[in-house]
């Protein structure tokens, strides 16, 4: 990915990058998160924990600053995350917070996410 493609993609609203999110990571079959002795976690202003995932390495790594400056971006395997990965976050009482690019997110419900990475991968 190239710096003017990396940073067009970033600076998009929260929406757009949802549907960005949701068109890589079927493609590559990846999901990235951000890493070190578990998985990187957050709240919004609501007091929901969030746990973030990004379409690309680039993206994750992007967002590893301040109190994540020590995690590292990991690659989750498309299916291991529809049906390991998001099952485990409605148990532990986490939302996805899709595509954080240091100032928002997507977030929404599991069902959701799963919803739209399953109509999406019908398309291939």
């Amino acid at each position: 990915m190239n710096i003017k493609e990396f940073e067009s993609v970033i600076r998009q609203p929260a929406n757009k990058r949802y549907a960005y999110f949701i068109k890589k990571v079927v493609d590559s079959e990846n999901v990235w998160g951000l890493y070190q002795d578990g998985w990187a976690v957050t709240e919004d202003n609501d007091g929901n924990r969030l746990l973030p995932f990004w379409p690309r390495r680039e993206f994750a790594e992007h967002c590893a600053v301040d109190g994540w400056a020590d995690y590292t971006a990991e690659c989750i395997d498309l299916y291991e995350f529809m049906d390991e990965f998001l099952p485990r976050l409605i148990e532990d009482g986490l939302k996805p917070s899709i595509f954080l690019n240091n100032n928002d997110s997507a977030v929404l419900e599991v069902e959701t996410l799963l919803g739209d990475l399953r109509a999406e991968l019908e398309k291939y």
